[in-house]
């Protein structure tokens, strides 16, 4: 196919296509993105909690790097280790990124049938925006016991709060315990700004740096040579635009909370964290594990609109 007829079929509905079967592909890219990517998960998250509100010469770092830190964990916890997390992973790449990329494709579908014209570039945000939003909703609980777990580690210094839960039921159980069902929402308030911004940034730019590669090759058909530059491309964008709410949500949802007050211990919500880790780390402490970021947004991208892609020419959908 290509690019013309792709820009064309992208502005049209797709017809008999049920939403039932369209929009489940999302959850179903997603997840099977998290199978390669969760590995990146991993490392990002010991390092975005490594030196947790210390300056950079006052404690010893467990890892150097992303690589130091993937070799690291291998030596010492195994692939257990390297794929920590990796069941609550897939739950919340379901519940989030399934609702998240279902709601974008629902938002554009309606504005084709109420406008009759392709969605503009500021409309593609908000849609994205809002998508991440009620995303947000839907994961948060995984993402929080997924953080905890991914956060577990033998290393005894500079590897942030460990939470030491055997399961993800126990990880569920104590925390409805000690904070109540809403419990399981703690951090929410930082988990919405970083996935409106994550989304908006990665659906725009995905679509953007397609068309641009449509524009500067346009004999290049439709294809996975094509969404693999797309997305390697947004991959960057993302990930800058985005590490700095990571680091915040990561360390919200980690951080040790008062069995009597449940409140949490290091942060008093999204703008003491922020303004707590500029204090103690510097603006470099919300660009801790950008690489890591990269190295996992970067191929999960990659992969999430691959599949994506693949599942919906099978049932019949338009490209993204």
């Amino acid at each position: 196919r290509c690019s013309k007829s792709s820009n064309q079929t992208s502005a049209m509905g797709d017809g008999a296509v049920s939403p039932w079967v369209k929009y489940p592909t999302g959850a179903l890219a997603t997840m099977g993105a998290c199978l390669f990517s969760n590995p990146m998960e991993v490392m990002k998250t010991r390092l975005q909690l490594q030196g947790e509100l210390k300056g950079s010469a006052t404690y010893q770092k467990a890892y150097r790097n992303v690589f130091h830190a993937l070799a690291s964990v291998y030596r010492a916890e195994g692939i257990r280790g390297v794929q920590a997390g990796l069941g609550l992973g897939l739950i919340y790449q379901a519940a989030m990124n399934g609702s998240r990329l279902s709601c974008y494709d629902m938002l554009k579908d309606k504005h084709f049938e109420m406008t009759g014209r392709p969605i503009t570039l500021i409309e593609n945000i908000a849609a994205s925006a809002f998508s991440g939003a009620v995303g947000a909703l839907f994961g948060s609980p995984f993402y929080l016991v997924k953080t905890q777990q991914q956060a577990q580690t033998v290393a005894a210094e500079g590897i942030g709060y460990q939470h030491r839960h055997k399961t993800a039921f126990q990880a569920f159980g104590n925390i409805i315990k000690t904070e109540g069902v809403t419990g399981l929402w703690r951090g929410l308030f930082g988990s919405i700004p970083r996935l409106m911004v994550g989304s908006a940034a990665q659906l725009t730019s995905y679509s953007k740096s397609k068309e641009a590669i449509q524009q500067l090759f346009p004999n290049m058909q439709e294809g996975i040579a094509q969404q693999f530059a797309a997305s390697m491309l947004a991959g960057s964008f993302v990930a800058v635009c985005m590490n700095p709410f990571d680091v915040l949500t990561t360390r919200l949802y980690n951080q040790p909370v008062d069995p009597v007050t449940k409140k949490g211990m290091y942060y008093n919500g999204f703008f003491d964290a922020m303004a707590k880790i500029f204090r103690t780390e510097g603006p470099r402490g919300f660009y801790k594990g950008l690489s890591a970021l990269y190295f996992r947004i970067g191929p999960h991208t990659v992969l999430t609109f691959v599949f994506w892609e693949r599942l919906r020419a099978l049932v019949g959908a338009k490209y993204v």
